[in-house]
């Protein structure tokens, strides 16, 4: 299990860079945590570790933004805080991008977890009672 102590901010980037490298080859990750906890702040830490010089913001009404990385790949930012149903991710067209091999990185994926992949990695971002942030992910196989 991946598991990072977040004392201060200026870890992000470390964290993010670890993260990708300890799940080199997957390229779904479900953001868990509560409202407030880090979750767009740090898949702005990821996309710009994977080469992307885009303005990272909340697709909180837009549902997914998709971001330039290195080389021709595409990030693809989804936040599913305000779907109503699962049909609203169909709508979407969800599975052009949980399988188009870029990566995926998902905010409030308890919101539909029937479709995620088989394969996906589940982030968890914890608030201490002193503001400090734990981050811990591990490989989702269903």
């Amino acid at each position: 299990m991946f598991e990072r102590f977040l004392v201060t901010p200026d870890r992000l980037k470390e964290v993010a860079d670890d993260l990708i490298r300890e799940f080199g080859n997957q390229r779904v990750f479900a953001l868990y945590g509560a409202m407030g906890a880090g979750k767009t702040t740090f898949i702005q830490a990821i996309c710009h570790q994977l080469g992307s010089n885009d303005p990272v913001t909340s697709p909180t009404f837009a549902i997914v933004n998709e971001y330039s990385a290195s080389g021709s790949s595409s990030v693809f930012h989804f936040d599913f805080y305000r779907i109503r149903d699962l049909e609203e991710a169909f709508d979407l067209g969800y599975e052009d991008y949980f399988y188009s091999g870029n990566y995926c990185l998902i905010e409030w994926p308890e919101r539909i977890e029937p479709l995620l992949p088989e394969r996906y990695v589940q982030v968890e971002i914890i608030v201490a009672p002193d503001d400090t942030r734990r981050i811990r992910a591990f490989l989702n196989e269903a």
